[in-house]
């Protein structure tokens, strides 16, 4: 049977997530580290400090004033703010449109995630008043084994998208033909490249359905914002239903109308990040 370990020893496009994303991790892992080491790891990429100021400069950071160099941006934004934006930009070109178009949809899956992570952030930010950095970079993150599975077990992986109705039935379709499923490679594939703890965790269980469970946790965020992404239409596959654990549902319906006004305002804050993960130009 195949596991985890194999399909992601198989995944071509490991490489193609620049080594600077691991660098930026142990950075941010390490206590010590300071702006300017943050600095000197970004500036040896020409062409990725040229995009992350655009970035930085987009209308979803709503800078009041220009940051022309990485050294403004590490301190306008912060490490790990910037470290996001690194991973965001490059994950954008593998989840690029491959081959004729198919069941599944590497930019439908892009999108979901792009609205989870977004989604995420908001619902740290607004309904527990936490930091909401750490949830938009698992949001990113979240369905990356699913990108695997797509290109090394092609046939397997359409086999599942045919059988999936909902989330739940997604992660037993995986099991039974691919030996694995796409939280398991998410999560081994985000320890190789350094991601902390929590978020690992997060991307584990993010499918997993508790009796008990923090909405405040990283995991309870993820499944919240999957299932409010999903009620604008950003789900993995066409109509897919999304299952989430049974205590955020209460806790949702506990504190409806902050919820009703965050999703007022989703699509906006989606537009306003547009230049973050939309398509770079000439792609």
């Amino acid at each position: 049977m195949t596991t985890a370990k194999d399909i992601i020893a198989r995944f071509s496009d490991i490489q193609t997530l620049p080594h600077v994303v691991t660098r930026l991790s142990k950075l941010l892992a390490d206590s010590n580290s300071t702006m300017r080491d943050f600095e000197e790891v970004i500036k040896m990429d020409p062409v990725l400090v040229a995009r992350l100021l655009r970035l930085v400069n987009s209308p979803f950071y709503g800078l009041a004033r220009k940051v022309d160099s990485i050294g403004r941006a590490v301190a306008f934004i912060g490490m790990k703010n910037l470290h996001n934006l690194v991973v965001t930009d490059a994950l954008k070109s593998i989840f690029r449109e491959n081959g004729e178009p198919a069941p599944f949809s590497r930019k439908r899956l892009w999108m979901h995630c792009a609205a989870v992570s977004i989604c995420s952030k908001m619902v740290a930010e607004r309904i527990f008043g936490i930091n909401g950095d750490d949830v938009y970079l698992c949001g990113i993150l979240h369905d990356f084994g699913i990108i695997v599975e797509e290109q090394v077990k092609t046939a397997e992986f359409l086999q599942v998208c045919a059988n999936s109705p909902n989330s739940a039935a997604m992660i037993e379709q995986e099991r039974h033909f691919l030996g694995t499923d796409h939280c398991e490679i998410g999560y081994l594939l985000t320890l190789e490249w350094s991601m902390p703890a929590a978020i690992r965790e997060a991307i584990r269980d993010h499918h997993t359905l508790f009796d008990t469970i923090r909405p405040e946790s990283i995991t309870g965020i993820i499944q919240i914002a999957e299932y409010l992404s999903s009620q604008l239409g950003h789900t993995t596959l066409p109509s897919m239903e999304v299952t989430i654990s049974p205590p955020l549902i209460e806790h949702i319906r506990e504190n409806a109308d902050e919820y009703a006004i965050l999703m007022d305002d989703l699509p906006e804050e989606m537009t306003k990040a547009q230049d973050v993960y939309g398509p770079e130009e000439g792609r």
